[in-house]
């Protein structure tokens, strides 16, 4: 990155405020992310005693960030300028209700598409240029782009507002609704809650170099790649003989993705799970549990698929090799040896159902049909439970949730060791502002008040607790501050976990599990407890993704936090109004059998997960002498794995334990079901070509190019899906049958149907009582 300075030069920066080279060492010390060659400059520099080298070394890290890829991707200067203009607002605004809506209309459909950040940063770039030159002359700059990508992202980064789901639930499950008012505040105070959150914990998530947020690096490389549009060449010299500047290659890619996506998104889907095994013995229940990548653990990993390795877990190229290693770990010891283990033991009656899927199971192999438990009210029947059947869960769900309780103790463990100092000094060191090139940047700005985000926080704690209650939601007000401190408790360990891998870690299982236990037999409130617990949390942390991506553009704090909350507020506004559009006007909707295939699928989950654990609830499932109590023993597992990987790495300090990362053993797979095997294992295959080979042989190519080939892949399959969507789904048309895809799609690990015992109507397994 050229070193360009304008707007603040290094003479007006305040001073570096790390000025004891062994404080940025201790800073440091436990930091997977840092190059090894600068550890060693540290280290050499501390053994060789001279002040000279000592502030010599302090000043060259702070004169760029320390780590390579942030290097790579955000400009070490600031061009001055706020973006705080009429034109930044009207465009976030305009792109905020565009993708937002559109996000709610598409999170009815099946399948489900989403407009991401990267979408709007591309698509708004032609639209700012074309303001700035047909009315008022004012050039379209890089922070007007930044604010309108963060309003934007503000509205979707999740995709839409989880409270979309609840809504969709009752109104085309339950057959309920309790009014605009509900779903308006409901919507508001959820994602706004997150708001908060993220803002009181901006000192920890936010400011510290070492908090890199990668997924942020893709955002700040296109914006600089298409507002210098080749101005600054790069050297082929550092580049691997490569001239071609970032703009174009990022054109070139896009448009290879969008061409080359309708192969296996349409004509040859066979592409997509490339299981070559499955086709010669598409009948063998054993070869298909192996071999298969749909409901398969994927031996021989194939696709040539974007959209199915960076569909679940985002883009391999963003995430650092660390985090990668530690995510196929845990995804080869706990589905290429436990998974097996278990499933061919029987212990889960797992020869009676399939290896891996999503769907929950009766006793007779089918389907749980949850209407065969519920009174016509939708509370739970006991004595229609005890008549039909206890619930059941393909191998890898079932382990999922064992991985969940270890992930979640584990997280708590890793980062009270590991980052426990850190956090005290902060908290201790209140306004102190240092670190590298660009929180110093920053600090000729006025920062936000805590306090402004903790009114935000207890503004919509009471809006949330004022919904809950004034509706037949059957959520004590206890219940909801419980939600509220499981929140609160695991957004930090979480957030940190994050910013360094690129990997979050859910508590929608933890969330389930203990409104099952607290508030049995009441599926609104299990709704409500996991919307508040688990989605303030993650919107806390998408959040703070957007103000780390305003602080790599040098985006003014407080312009950052009115834009977040304007769009926060108007975009949970627009999906409500969306949503009860469709269901007013789209005919047959979250019917299976809808025209256009607007069959609520994320509704339909969300409506099966409240019955199942609002209703059946973790009591008849995981306490001790159920079915899979067993599975309790993974929160040991997940307090002892965080405790001995740190006395390794603190009795060995040269030694490769501090790479290991607990949490992400255990949950980095977390998407699993649904995700498969196969996306884990060509996401790691993709990230450790690119993230290890090519960035250790070609550093300057990986520093050029990585982040810009990443985008145009993810950019070129979104849009061809958006156009595949209009085209092809809405206007009832498909592609002509042939074997790519009808025969190679016909094998018992796409149909789903590997099961070792398929029993004869009539015939039940499992336990005679329940």
């Amino acid at each position: 990155m050229s070193g360009k300075s304008t707007g603040i030069s290094v003479a007006e920066m305040p001073p570096a405020t790390i000025d004891d080279l062994q404080e940025l060492k201790e800073a440091h010390k436990f930091d997977p992310n840092l190059p090894s060659e600068i550890e060693k400059e540290l280290d050499e520099a501390l053994a060789a005693g001279d002040l000279e080298i000592k502030s010599q070394v302090v000043g060259d890290l702070l004169e760029n960030s320390p780590y390579p890829e942030v290097c790579a991707a955000v400009p070490n200067y600031d061009e001055g300028g706020t973006g705080n203009t009429i034109r930044a607002w009207v465009l976030g605004l305009i792109f905020a209700t565009l993708g937002s809506g559109l996000n709610a209309l598409f999170s009815l459909h099946s399948p489900t598409i989403s407009i991401t950040s990267y979408i709007a940063e591309v698509v708004a770039f032609p639209f700012g240029v074309a303001w700035a030159r047909f009315l008022p002359n004012l050039t379209f700059t890089l922070f007007e782009h930044a604010v309108i990508t963060i309003m934007a992202n503000a509205t979707f980064a999740g995709g839409f507002a989880y409270t979309l789901d609840i809504i969709t639930a009752q109104r085309g499950f339950y057959g309920e609704r309790y009014g605009w008012p509900f779903e308006i505040f409901t919507t508001i105070s959820t994602q706004t809650l997150g708001f908060g959150l993220g803002g009181v914990l901006h000192r920890f998530l936010v400011e510290p170099p070492a908090m890199i947020w990668p997924s942020n690096l893709v955002n700040t490389t296109l914006f600089t790649a298409m507002h210098e549009r080749g101005l600054n060449p790069p050297d082929p010299a550092r580049t691997a003989g490569w001239t071609i500047n970032r703009y174009r290659l990022f054109m070139y890619i896009m448009l290879g993705a969008f061409c080359w996506y309708w192969f296996p998104g349409l004509i040859a889907p066979f592409l997509s799970v490339f299981a070559f095994v499955t086709w010669i013995k598409p009948n063998n229940v054993i070869v298909n549990q192996l071999f298969g990548g749909a409901t398969g653990i994927s031996l021989i990993p194939i696709s040539f698929d974007w959209s199915i390795i960076s569909g679940y877990v985002t883009s391999p190229m963003t995430s650092p090799w660390f985090a990668i290693a530690n995510t196929l770990i845990g995804m080869v010891a706990w589905f290429w040896i436990l998974t097996p283990a278990l499933h061919y033991s029987n212990i889960y009656y797992g020869k009676f159902l399939p290896m891996s899927d999503s769907d929950s199971y009766d006793n007779t192999g089918a389907v749980y049909n949850v209407t065969r438990i519920l009174t016509s009210e939708y509370t739970f029947d006991l004595a229609k439970y005890q008549s039909y059947s206890p619930l059941f869960l393909s191998t890898t769900f079932a382990l999922c949730y064992g991985l969940s309780f270890a992930g979640l103790a584990a997280v708590i463990v890793h980062v009270s060791l590991f980052h426990g100092k850190e956090i005290w000094n902060r908290m201790r060191a209140v306004g102190k502002k240092d670190e590298d090139i660009h929180a110093r940047l920053m600090a000729k700005y006025e920062t936000v008040p805590i306090w402004w985000y903790m009114a935000v926080l207890v503004i919509m704690t009471a809006i949330g607790l004022a919904v809950v209650l004034s509706y037949p939601t059957h959520m004590s007000w206890w219940a909801f501050f419980i939600s509220i401190i499981i929140a609160l408790v695991w957004t930090l360990p979480i957030g940190m976990i994050q910013a360094t891998t690129n990997i979050q870690l859910g508590l929608n299982v933890v969330t389930e599990f203990i409104v099952g236990y607290i508030q049995p037999g009441k599926p609104m409130a299990m709704m409500l407890f996991k919307t508040y617990g688990y989605i303030s949390m993650s919107q806390a942390l998408y959040f703070c993704q957007d103000m780390k991506l305003g602080h790599y553009m040098k985006v003014p704090p407080r312009v950052t936090f009115w834009a977040q909350m304007a769009s926060c507020i108007w975009s949970s506004v627009v999906q409500v109004a969306v949503l009860n559009w469709a269901f007013g006007s789209i005919t047959d909707i979250c019917s299976e059998t809808q025209a256009n295939k607007y069959t609520c699928p994320n509704g339909r989950v969300f409506f099966n997960a409240s019955v199942i654990w609002g209703v059946i609830g973790p009591k008849r499932m995981f306490s001790v002498g159920q079915m899979y109590a067993t599975l309790q023993w993974f929160w040991l597992a997940g307090i002892a794995l965080p405790i001995i990987i740190w006395l390794v790495a603190r009795k060995w300090p040269q030694s490769r334990a501090k790479f290991l990362n607990a949490p992400v053993i255990f949950s980095g797979t977390g998407m699993i079901p649904p995700a498969t095997p196969l996306t884990y294992l060509m996401w790691g295959t993709v990230g450790f070509v690119f993230n290890k080979y090519i960035r250790n042989r070609w550093r300057g190519w990986w520093m050029e190019y990585n982040y810009v080939v990443s985008a145009g892949l993810d950019v070129g399959t979104a849009l061809c899906l958006i156009v595949m969507l209009f085209a092809i789904s809405l206007s009832k048309s498909s592609f002509p049958s042939w074997w790519g895809n009808d025969k190679a799609l016909s094998t018992m690990d796409y149909t789903d149907t590997a099961i070792q015992v398929v029993l004869p109507d009539g015939q039940t397994f499992g336990p005679k009582v329940w």
